[in-house]
């Protein structure tokens, strides 16, 4: 039998500036840059990694930065929104506050699937939500960045359920249920809820339904691709020689270093990649204290240094010298 997906690894998106997007995400959203690394099939781009406090899988949102790309055009067929989680109900309020006081575009509460919620949007109009944690049973959520800026209570645990917006629903149905062995547990209006592994807040998908909306164009404020978690390396092959099994194109093993991947195209518009929980990103180059302060690279492309730093522009995240007030509003 299958070992079934455990959850949501990591979400991959583009951003127009890897400075401002640090930015956002140290200052205002209290997220810890734990990679600061290159795109590895594209050495004069950014590749870079906020996660919890430990860099624990089921936690990351990492960024490209791709030169000459334009604005991700919104539309149908297209990974619509992250989500992050925090601890419950009252920590949304906060960061109603928080918000507001950063000037960040946001909606007010609102609620799906039992989870009380809030979009808001980065400076990309990049698609976001947090999620809260008081219902919710399931994958354990990580744990805040407890040096940065927000309250630890308040602070964002990792990431919640993935959308999805798609024309043929049917299609992308059969591929969560028939192919990538997920439970479709709930629907309400255009939208319907899958999950895998222990389910809850961090094994979760959510489908909305647009036959409506333009096709989606990739851009930067899009979202590239998706993960999800597998135990090792053994249970990713199982998963390459379960797609092989199926004649479904597939990049085969990919060595990413700090985890190992396989990714897989079976709706158009839409890239889903397997990832391993290890080994991680506490690595020869970084301990935990200094996490995402340097430049780092897998063993393959270190030769390479002198000409990967020509092709990027650097920029201060050292923070380990620095003491981040805790901000309550």
């Amino acid at each position: 039998m299958m070992k079934n997906l455990k959850g949501v690894h990591h979400v991959t998106a583009i951003t127009s500036s890897a400075r401002n997007i640090y930015d956002f995400y140290t200052h205002i959203l209290g997220m810890r840059l734990v990679k600061k690394n290159v795109n590895q099939d594209d050495l004069s781009t950014y590749h870079l990694y906020f996660a919890d406090d430990k860099a624990r899988p089921g936690t990351d949102m990492t960024f490209f930065d791709f030169k000459n790309i334009g604005p991700h055009q919104k539309g149908t067929n297209d990974i619509s929104m992250t989500t992050f989680r925090v601890k419950d109900d009252a920590a949304l309020d906060y960061w109603l506050k928080r918000f507001d006081h950063f000037e960040v575009e946001h909606d007010g509460i609102t609620e799906i699937f039992n989870r009380k919620m809030i979009r808001f949007n980065d400076f990309d109009n990049q698609k976001y939500a947090l999620v809260s944690d008081e219902n919710d049973a399931g994958v354990p959520a990580g744990e805040p960045w407890f040096k940065g800026p927000v309250p630890n209570e308040f602070g964002i645990l990792g990431l919640g359920p993935t959308f999805l917006r798609v024309a043929h629903f049917e299609y992308m149905d059969q591929i969560l249920t028939k192919i990538m062995l997920m439970r479709k547990t709930s629907a309400t209006g255009p939208y319907t809820l899958y999950e895998m592994g222990e389910g809850g807040n961090g094994g979760s998908i959510i489908v909305e339904t647009n036959e409506d909306l333009p096709q989606a164009r990739q851009g930067f404020g899009g979202v590239h691709h998706v993960a999800f978690r597998v135990e090792d390396e053994a249970h990713l092959y199982e998963w390459i020689d379960y797609f092989n099994s199926l004649n479904l194109g597939n990049s085969g093993f990919v060595e990413r270093f700090y985890f190992k991947s396989v990714y897989i195209r079976m709706y158009p518009g839409i890239l889903f990649e397997l990832a391993t929980d290890g080994p991680g990103f506490i690595d020869d180059e970084e301990g935990y204290e200094i996490l995402g302060e340097k430049l780092t690279l897998p063993p393959h492309l270190r030769d390479k240094r002198a000409y990967i730093e020509s092709q990027l522009d650097d920029f201060d995240t050292i923070r380990s010298n620095k003491n981040f007030e805790k901000e309550y509003l």
